[in-house]
């Protein structure tokens, strides 16, 4: 095969049919929150329907969390979750950021025990990056948004 007619590696396996490709991003959607639409949600001052879990361990949660989650690490959500959690509330899981599965493990602890369980994409980490007020033990924070994660002119990346 020449490299004229050679396929490139983003080809070399097709695309999903569009009805497979679209059941596929759907069941995604049901699995994940990004943490701007979680900001949003927090923001508008009400109930946003669901509540934050950092599911880190006591010294991560010290050194920053998003305001108003719960803190239950992983270990603990089989003999905590009962007390802290209603079911009929789903659960939003979060951890360092995306190079962690915490909250990946945290969601599967919980959704084993019954709850409505997403995982927040990009963690703490990217909510920091996006520039969103954080808790630490000392108060509260804010850094300048990361332009290579949130617009720096405008409210919301449109997406």
């Amino acid at each position: 095969m020449s490299s004229t007619t050679a396929v490139n590696p983003v080809l070399r396996v097709a695309p999903a049919a569009p009805s497979v490709a679209a059941a596929h991003f759907r069941a995604s959607l049901a699995f994940h929150a990004d943490v701007s639409d979680v900001a949003a949600a927090l923001a508008t001052g009400g109930d946003p329907g669901f509540v934050v879990l950092d599911s880190r361990s006591t010294e991560s949660w010290d050194q920053g969390h998003v305001p108003g989650a719960l803190h239950l690490p992983t270990a603990l959500i089989p003999e905590q979750a009962e007390q802290l959690l209603d079911r009929s509330v789903p659960v939003v899981t979060y951890c360092w950021g995306p190079g962690c599965n915490g909250a990946t493990r945290a969601a599967l602890a919980l959704a084993e025990l019954g709850f409505q369980v997403k995982e927040m994409l990009g963690g703490f980490e990217y909510w920091v990056r996006e520039g969103f007020e954080f808790e630490t033990w000392e108060g509260r924070e804010r850094r300048v948004p990361d332009p290579l994660t949130a617009p720096a002119e405008a409210a919301d990346c449109g997406c």
